[in-house]
């Protein structure tokens, strides 16, 4: 994580930033604060001591990873050199802006559906931003939802194009059970009620409804109730899930609601760095 957080910094700086050079003797030494604008949840904060630190930059957190902030309020303190903070300030913000928004987001959707639901799971997807997905999973958790797969070697989940090749649900769980670990879960996606019965005779963990509507979801959990099934396993909603029908399929009663809402439709917080010169 510190080379990823390195390789941002120095990709953003190039050779030098020429501005801060041209205008900003050496020597001189500064505080600041970074300040939320607007109401939200925090996430980011350690990630941001992380590259504040590495440029020698002295920090005081105020509000931590998860927290709520109201508008105008303190995040972090600093100190340091000037030439240093300016040059790291967009990435160091970037990121906070990023990550907050996604748990500011992921908050508010699990406000709404707990009200609903106590207990259902909100989880991200892996539809993340190439090279940002550590953090906006981070974010997630910061907003209070469940990670689900951090990468493809978390867990098997069989989807429609493995189908697509093996054949069947029943031989896909087969081969992905001799092959992994018993550590590993197995979840399957399905789209009928027929795949879905079949997953949960076959021993899956998880099996994902997906693209399915509220009612279809409805339908497929009382059949696995008649058949004795439901409490073999986890049940998971995905596809096409955002804030205008997401109530809709926590008041089903399944265990997992995933969506890539809370990452790909994310606005940014509103987040500023202010400096004041001491000497």
């Amino acid at each position: 994580m510190r080379q990823d957080l390195a390789k941002m910094v120095y990709e953003d700086i190039g050779f030098e930033d020429i501005t801060t050079r041209a205008l900003i003797p050496p020597g001189l030494q500064v505080r600041g604060q970074i300040i939320g604008r607007e109401e939200g949840i925090i996430a980011g904060v350690e990630l941001a001591v992380a590259i504040f630190t590495e440029f020698a930059v002295e920090t005081e957190i105020l509000v931590g990873d998860g927290e709520k902030i109201e508008p105008d309020q303190i995040v972090m303190k600093i100190s340091g050199d000037p030439r240093s903070i300016l040059s790291v300030e967009r990435t160091v913000l970037n990121l906070l802006m990023r990550m907050s928004g996604i748990a500011t987001l992921t908050a508010n959707v699990i406000k709404m559906v707990r009200s609903v639901n106590p207990d259902v799971i909100v989880a991200g997807t892996r539809k993340t931003t190439p090279g940002l997905q550590f953090f906006e999973k981070n974010a997630i958790r910061s907003g209070g939802g469940d990670t689900h797969r951090y990468r493809l070697d978390d867990s098997v989940l069989i989807k429609d194009n493995h189908l697509a090749l093996v054949g069947g649900v029943a031989e896909a769980i087969s081969r992905a059970r001799k092959y992994v670990s018993f550590t590993k879960k197995i979840e399957i996606e399905v789209e009928t009620l027929e795949e879905a019965l079949q997953a949960a005779n076959a021993g899956a963990d998880i099996i994902m409804l997906d693209n399915m509507d509220s009612d279809s979801v409805i339908t497929v959990l009382k059949a696995l109730e008649d058949g004795n099934l439901r409490g073999n396993v986890i049940i998971e909603v995905s596809g096409g899930i955002n804030s205008d029908n997401i109530l809709q399929f926590a008041k089903t009663g399944v265990d997992v609601i995933s969506t890539g809402y809370i990452t790909h439709s994310a606005r940014s917080l509103d987040l500023s760095l202010d400096l004041d010169k001491i000497h």
